[in-house]
This record gives C-alpha cells, sequence and structure tokens, in this order.
C-alpha cells in the first residue's frame, strides 16, 4: 500500500472518515427509541433549583398525595420539611393523601400520622379550598400525577385550587409531570351543559397535557368563576418532550395499577356509564371488561371486594366479557368495545345509565351508539371540535 505523505491529501482523507464516524453515530442514535430511562426525564418536584428558592421564609399549603415523590421515592412533603421549609396544611384529592380511597368515596379531614400536619380533603364536601383554609398561607404548592384524561378528577381539584387561591391572593406553584397517555387528542369535546366533577372544562376527553400546560390553559383562557386568574408558576420537567413513553412509579389512584390499565383507561371508563364491570374487584382493573348480561366467551371473571373496590358491580356474579390486558398500546379513543358490548348485551334498555352522559360529555355519542352509527362517522363528528381545541392547546405547550 502506498503510503499518504501529502498533508493536503491526509487531511481530506480524514476528513471523509470522521464524517463518516460521525453519519452513523447520527444514524444510530436517530434510530434509537426514546426512553425516558435513558433521557432521565427529570419532574417538576426534582428541579429543585426552580423552586426551593420560591419556598423560603413562606407558610407553605400542599396539595398532593401518594403520587407526590421525587425520583429516590422520598415524598414531597418529607423532603419539604428535610429542607426546612414551612409547610402548614397538606390538601388531599380523591382517594385521600395516601391514595387509598375507593373512587367516588367520601374523603374526611385528619392528620398525616407521620409528620402531625393537618389534612383537608378536597373530596367530597368540599371540593374547593374555603377562606379559612386558606389562612395564614403565602404560597400554594400543586403535585399530582395526572394521566392526560378529561374524567381523571386531579384536574377538577387543580381547577378550585386555582380559583380558590385567586380569590384570596394567594400565588399557586405546579410542579409539572409528564403525561404517560403523552401526545394522544381524541374524543368528543364536553358541552357546558354537560360539566361536572368528571369533567368541567370544554377540551375533548383525551387531551396531550401535562397538567402544568393544563394550568396554564385554565388560567388563560378564564374558565375560573368571573374570569379570575391565577398567579401561576409552573416548575417544569427536565429532559423531557411528550413523545417519550413514561412510566409512572407510584399508582396515581387505586384502580390504576399499571401502564397497561392508564393506557386502556379512555376507552374502558366510558363503560362506568354503563352495566359493564371494568374489573373492579379484580386484579386487572380498567384492563378487562365483563357483564352477566354478556355472552358467554372464552373469558369470563367475578369481582369480588378488594383493595380500592369495597362494593364492586356485579359483586360475585359471573361476568362475561374481553381481556384486554395484553393488546397493544391504543394511540386514541377506542370505541371497538363498548360499541360490541352495546350490539351483544341481552338487555339493551339497561345499558347506558345518566353517568355515561357525564364522562362522554355530550349525550351524542350514547345517540350514536344506539343508532348504529359506524365508528368512522362518530370519529368524523369530533373533527371540528378537536382542530379547534389543538389551537387552543398549542398556546399553552411547554414541551
Amino acid at each position: 500500500m502506498k503510503c499518504i505523505t501529502n498533508p493536503q491529501t491526509l487531511f481530506i482523507v480524514c476528513f471523509i472518515l470522521l464524517s463518516n464516524v460521525s453519519l452513523a453515530a447520527n444514524k444510530e442514535n436517530s434510530d434509537r427509541p426514546l426512553n425516558h430511562k435513558s433521557q432521565e426525564i427529570k419532574t417538576g418536584a426534582d428541579n429543585f433549583a426552580a423552586y426551593l428558592p420560591l419556598l423560603k421564609s413562606k407558610k407553605i399549603g400542599i396539595v398532593t398525595n401518594q403520587t407526590g415523590i421525587l425520583s429516590d421515592k422520598t415524598h414531597l412533603v418529607d423532603f419539604l420539611l428535610s429542607k426546612n421549609i414551612n409547610i402548614k396544611t397538606i390538601f388531599a384529592p380523591e382517594h385521600g393523601f395516601r391514595g387509598t380511597a375507593d373512587a367516588g368515596e367520601h374523603v374526611v379531614d385528619g392528620k398525616d400520622s407521620k409528620t402531625g400536619l393537618p389534612i383537608i380533603s378536597l373530596y367530597g364536601d368540599n371540593k374547593k379550598p374555603k377562606p379559612a383554609q386558606l389562612a395564614g398561607i403565602d404560597l400554594m404548592v400543586f403535585d399530582l400525577q395526572d394521566v392526560g384524561l378529561r374524567f381523571y378528577t386531579y384536574i377538577s381539584t387543580l381547577h378550585y385550587v386555582m380559583e380558590a387561591c385567586a380569590e384570596n391572593n394567594i400565588p399557586v406553584l405546579i410542579l409539572d409531570r409528564p403525561n404517560p397517555n403523552g401526545n394522544i387528542i381524541d374524543g368528543p369535546m364536553l358541552e357546558k351543559e354537560y360539566a361536572s366533577f368528571v369533567g368541567m372544562h370544554p377540551v375533548p376527553v383525551l387531551y396531550g397535557m401535562t397538567i402544568g400546560e393544563y394550568g396554564k390553559m385554565i388560567n388563560g383562557e378564564k374558565w375560573m368563576k368571573n374570569g379570575v386568574q391565577s398567579k401561576l408558576t409552573v416548575i417544569p420537567c427536565l429532559n423531557y418532550n411528550r413523545k417519550m413513553s413514561y412510566s409512572l412509579p407510584v399508582k396515581p389512584s387505586p384502580n390504576l395499577p399499571n401502564d397497561q390499565s392508564i393506557n386502556l383507561y379512555a376507552s374502558l371508563c366510558l363503560f362506568e356509564g354503563t352495566n359493564v364491570s371494568v374489573g373492579r374487584g379484580t386484579e386487572k382493573q380498567f384492563q378487562i371488561y365483563g357483564s352477566p348480561l354478556l355472552p358467554k366467551s372464552d373469558f369470563s371473571f367475578v369481582p369480588k371486594p378488594n383493595f380500592g373496590a369495597k362494593e364492586p358491580m356485579h359483586k360475585d356474579q359471573i361476568c362475561n366479557g374481553e381481556d384486554l390486558s395484553a393488546v397493544a398500546k391504543v394511540t386514541q379513543l377506542e370505541l371497538i368495545w363498548i360499541m360490541k358490548a352495546y350490539n351483544e348485551t341481552s338487555d339493551k334498555t339497561t345499558f347506558f345509565n345518566p353517568f355515561f352522559t357525564k364522562l362522554a360529555g355530550t349525550k351524542q355519542l350514547q345517540q350514536q351508539i344506539e343508532a348504529g352509527t359506524p365508528e368512522i362517522e362518530i370519529r368524523k363528528s369530533w373533527e371540528n371540535g378537536l382542530n379547534d381545541f389543538k389551537k387552543t392547546r398549542k398556546k399553552y405547550l411547554i414541551y
């Protein structure tokens, strides 16, 4: 082999070789799937430098539960106390501060046995903090893990906390967390006349925002009473974008035990407005569905009282249906299962109950299913609302 001695030629050869190595590395990186572990996502709670200085010398209220943890599994309350932050009161959402109450179960006020701090329930009769409960608080910290769905009540709690704090001139600090349902935007829009605690705002079932972004939207769109606006600060996640997968380190509520249930929740929660069980009282909540009124199939289950379901629907009865615990990840609001169940039930007159309209946010979806409207036409009826929402949503995105 002839040795290259000309300096200019040698430079050109080296440049080409280095360029090829760089291109190969870039291709390898571009082909590698995004993963929250490799990217080391840090939640707002782990973004210490951004918020600890804001808490010093202030009396703090904090809205949190078992999901308010740091990457080392330390609870936020314990972490803040270790930093000599003066926490005055804990406010607890649906399921309570420790996250052990059933869905819809009345959560009472109390005292945290570990820290001795007073706990005020924001579920039941007292969904919005009262002025007396906010007295003496300089700043409200909000840290709850949302799952990106309109009928998951943590965003309703956020609304009432922001509204109460705005009315009492108390700033709100949201410690943001990733949305495990990422960028999915789908489903019917909520119509104002069907607003409730399981749907307060004109958004689709899946809205593709983090809870911090959602808080900015509540504020910016003036959805709170009398158009009040909160003095809001969002502490962002680090190393995160909404295309990344994100597996929750702890159950956000008793009946969402794993990633599969969280992914299927939007589609299967609609069954909560019917006579079909979604697996409460089993170990596969929101991963199966069934009813005694559905025809016998290869799969059945019998709901029994358990953690998170003291009186499950169809308790001790054989429920025929489907096991979805191994289906591939869904990327939209799936209608196939509820339409199939309606078509196969032995009693269509008792299939739906009034709660279905609250969950759907409109009467139209039930009417469409009852009329046998093809799924493609149902989805087409959502298009205008979804397109308008995407324009609104865009103004508040952080990631």
